[in-house]
């Protein structure tokens, strides 16, 4: 009886783990494992993490299986708890200003 309650709870922290979305038509599933904590964006808003491009834009994040898209919403809980920018200071069209409202939104 322990071993089918262990089995269980087992099964549902790994379903719990991946976030789920219908493909074309319902057809397929695909699963985004959630981004690392901390992201580093460097020279552009795309950033590879375990087989999936995401892209950053307006503080909002997409992943994709594929750099080119389609592009879907990432769900809120598998965003980073902080994004960082190396190097330049535009991103996405954006000036300055969104890159301190990012940040001050995130602290």
């Amino acid at each position: 009886m322990n071993r089918i309650i262990l089995a269980v709870l087992a099964a549902g922290l790994l379903f719990a783990a991946c976030a789920v979305a219908p493909g074309h038509y319902g057809a397929e599933v695909v699963i985004a494992p959630p981004l690392p904590t901390i992201v580093v964006l460097e020279d552009s808003t795309y950033y590879y993490h375990d087989g999936y491009h995401y892209h950053y834009r307006g503080n909002s994040w997409y992943y994709s299986t594929s750099r080119g898209g389609p592009w879907k919403d990432l769900p809120k809980d598998r965003y980073p708890k902080e994004t960082r920018f190396k190097g330049k200071e535009k991103h996405d069209g954006n000036d300055k200003g969104e890159k301190r409202e990012h940040e001050k939104h995130h602290r």
